[in-house]
């Protein structure tokens, strides 16, 4: 399952890839509106996307709801030119909740910003719309679409709730359909995947000093940690910091590595003395 769960930062990645803004901005945008709430934590964080997948990992697997155990990363460090570059590349961020069985290891369980390929139906989601995924071994690839924030569609799910629990209450005990689709009895003993051990792709964007070499020693430190390069882009100096620069972005694509191994990996080139600036590391999904 893969969805993307909020409507607050799903507005503010649209407004941003579609204007060219920064977060800071949009947000104040959403809040005016009344997408985002006066203290957004919730939203911008990724804490209230990570609520409900860990809902929905319960119900699609039987295992018990386990948000504690959930990878939680917002959208507060994403910047536009991350954005404008993912869309070079094919690719549309989005802030995605994903559970995954991986079966003799356990069950993914994250929230993070995620590249998906601009052709894929969850990556035309936009405005406060929401979309979920679902990959099943027998029914294969479906996807649910419909409104993710404001008053109303908030209200309306209230109610739905409050029939549904009104609907419990007065029917046989015995024939009640579960609130997570297993009876307590029937839930499975399954252990939820430390990060480390997630295989996913990834984007990575360097600032790096405009010199030789510096390509060089950044794809033997990858490939010496077993990750390989998948596609690459790298800016003329005088595009990213003006005529005269001696600065310029690396932006590399990665074929599916160990999130463990790309920590290791990402400790080495940020101490590297030609990475100038923190690294930027974004996800990346291809989804079915």
């Amino acid at each position: 399952i893969a969805g993307i769960i909020n409507g607050t930062t799903n507005f503010i990645l649209s407004e941003m890839r579609d204007k060219g803004l920064d977060f800071d901005v949009v947000l104040k945008e959403a809040q005016r509106l009344g997408y985002a709430e006066a203290d957004p934590t919730f939203d911008i964080e990724g804490v209230d996307a990570a609520h409900k997948a860990a809902i929905m990992s319960a119900i699609a697997f039987g295992i018990p709801v386990q948000f504690d155990k959930a990878y939680v990363e917002g959208i507060t460090h994403l910047a536009a030119t991350d954005i404008r570059y993912a869309e070079q590349l094919g690719y549309r961020i989005k802030l995605l909740g994903i559970t995954r069985r991986r079966e003799g290891k356990g069950v993914e369980l994250r929230v993070h910003p995620t590249l998906v390929p601009a052709r894929r139906l969850i990556a035309n989601v936009e405005g406060a719309m929401n979309a979920v995924v679902v990959n099943g071994d027998a029914v294969g690839t479906t996807l649910y679409y419909g409104k993710g924030a404001g008053s109303e569609p908030t209200a309306s799910a209230v109610i739905a709730d409050l029939v549904d629990v009104t609907r419990l209450a007065t029917s046989d005990p015995q024939h009640r359909v579960p609130h997570l689709a297993f009876q307590p009895g029937q839930m499975r003993d399954v252990s939820v995947l430390p990060m480390e051990d997630v295989v996913t792709g990834y984007y990575l964007r360097l600032r790096v000093a405009d010199q030789a070499g510096v390509l060089a020693r950044v794809a033997t430190i990858l490939a010496d940690a077993g990750i390989s390069i998948d596609a690459l882009l790298q800016r003329e100096a005088d595009e990213v910091g003006g005529e005269g620069s001696t600065q310029t972005d690396l932006i590399i694509l990665t074929h599916d590595a160990r999130e463990g191994a790309m920590n290791a990996a990402l400790a080495e080139l940020q101490g590297l003395p030609s990475v100038l600036a923190p690294i930027v590391r974004i996800r990346k999904e291809e989804l079915a």
